[in-house]
């Protein structure tokens, strides 16, 4: 079982940055595939960026990418998601997710486990 405690959303101002951490529960955490997904009020939950497991590729949304960066600590058991450049449409309800051993980063369906969520706005 794994726990997953997403943390570092607020309130900034478009053009500035943010800095979202996910802190995990439980063994192995290297042999799980993390990623990031965001949803919007109305709208669905969507895939913003992925690692995964065992050193393997990193995968990036396409109005994210160059602004985003995922990165992990298997020490610390950790993964964070850097956003530079923010703007208003990047406003969400952040989540951070896990699946063991998974090769598919992109779809919230194929992840077994969720945080709770952080809220990231960001004004014009």
């Amino acid at each position: 079982q794994v726990q997953l405690v997403e943390s570092g959303g607020g309130l900034v101002q478009a053009g500035g940055s943010l800095r979202l951490s996910c802190a995990a529960s439980g063994p192995f955490f290297s042999t799980y595939t993390m990623g990031w997904f965001r949803q919007a009020p109305g709208k669905e939950r969507e895939f913003v960026a992925g690692d995964t497991w065992g050193g393997g590729r990193t995968y990036y949304a396409d109005s994210v990418k160059g602004r985003f960066t995922i990165s992990r600590d298997n020490a610390k058991k950790t993964v964070s998601l850097q956003m530079n450049s923010l703007k208003p449409e990047d406003t969400a309800v952040y989540y951070c997710a896990a699946v063991q051993y998974g090769s598919s980063p992109k779809s919230p369906e194929n992840y077994d486990y969720w945080g709770q969520g952080t809220q990231v706005t960001v004004s014009s």
